[in-house]
């Protein structure tokens, strides 16, 4: 694709009007160009046909970008849809049949998966989308609500392991720790009578 842009003198992001118009200003040069004598007009004529070929073939490919990007945004609002109704299961059987993954699909997949409770994959697809569209100022916001979220999760379950030792007395309490201290002191006292009982035979 790249050497078809190279024919019209322009680069593979130039608009539409910009490749019309280098189109047309090409065309109409080898057009008149081409009924010169000898090698002159040859070599107009073969410029022409280039033009026209590489002139239809980008314009071709660049219809069909956009009709694929136009029903991959269609597929994406009935997955948005979907996730506001909360049918999860079928959101994600409508991404799965998206081709063109987007930074918007992406973010809908986090989506999906933050809904599931998947956490860290959600955060993942948040990545990739903000990968793509690094200045989307909804992926972003949501990214740093989600790593907010995961980080406060981290500290309360760090919080939960750290034991307090006067709550883990009152647990020992609970669990019968004074019926224990209980039932050693008896048999402390039995193995006693027991030895007394032993030496006074």
């Amino acid at each position: 694709m790249q050497e078809y842009f190279k024919i019209l003198g322009l680069s593979e992001n130039a608009t539409d009007e910009e490749i019309e118009f280098a189109y047309q200003k090409l065309k109409n040069q080898y057009s008149r160009d081409r009924f010169l004598e000898g090698d002159p007009g040859n070599r107009a004529a073969r410029m022409l046909t280039k033009v026209e070929t590489a002139y239809h073939e980008i314009m071709a490919v660049r219809k069909s970008q956009s009709e694929t990007e136009s029903e991959s945004a269609a597929d994406l609002s009935e997955v948005d849809r979907l996730i506001r109704n909360g049918d999860i299961t079928a959101a994600q059987e409508a991404l799965d049949n998206v081709r063109n993954r987007t930074a918007e699909w992406h973010y809908l997949q986090s989506v999906v998966f933050y809904k599931k409770n998947w956490v860290n994959e959600s955060k993942k697809q948040l990545e990739i989308a903000l990968s793509m569209d690094p200045h989307n100022q909804k992926y972003a916001d949501d990214f740093a609500k989600l790593k907010q979220k995961m980080e406060y999760n981290e500290k309360q379950f760090k919080g939960a392991q750290t034991q307090d030792p006067n709550q883990q007395d009152i647990r020992d309490r609970q669990m019968g720790g004074e019926a224990n201290n209980c039932l050693s002191f008896c048999a402390t006292w039995c193995c006693i009578d027991m030895m007394c009982s032993m030496c006074c035979r």
